[in-house]
């Protein structure tokens, strides 16, 4: 029996200000916060035990904010104690993540915001199909050097047709 394909849930990632990165989401890219700021300590709760399993122990604290997107994907958002950038922050050879993608319909925009609020921009918006289908994309940076991606269509849209071609 072939598994039918599951939906996607959220996202978790490490930034270094917490406060700064809620501001940046949820005013730049429009992300609802659906949690504040909160400050997790290690203990014997349910949530103090649950991190001691995924970071083992001695995690001491952890700031964590909970936001979404306009589809209902959740985006985590975590401060660690002694949180420190990669010296490549897209160190693209190495298995793991390497990046995620929000769509918006007026990409150009929404990349003249990022790069507005500190972000950076690390390609030319690069289109798919040009004088055939307005399919865009380009690579950009949030102001804490996490590289994403910004599509003008639905992922379903520009892969179906061959985008490489």
């Amino acid at each position: 029996m072939t598994p039918f394909p599951r939906t996607f849930s959220h996202i978790g990632l490490s930034v270094p200000d917490l406060d700064a990165a809620v501001k940046f989401y949820s005013e730049v890219l429009g992300f609802y916060v659906i949690m504040p700021p909160t400050e997790i300590e290690e203990d014997d709760s349910d949530i103090g035990v649950m991190c001691t399993d995924v970071f083992g122990p001695d995690w001491k604290k952890i700031r964590i904010a909970h936001l979404a997107t306009a589809d209902r994907i959740g985006f985590e958002l975590f401060e660690f104690d002694g949180n420190s950038a990669p010296s490549d922050n897209l160190e693209f050879r190495r298995h793991g993540t390497f990046h995620f993608a929000i769509q918006d319909p007026d990409l150009e925009g929404l990349l003249e915001r990022i790069v507005a609020a500190g972000g950076k921009q690390r390609m030319p918006v690069r289109e798919y199909f040009p004088d055939e289908k307005p399919y865009r994309m380009v690579y950009v940076e949030d102001p804490f050097g996490i590289v994403f991606e910004l599509y003008s269509h639905s992922y379903e849209l520009t892969y179906s047709a061959g985008a490489y071609s």
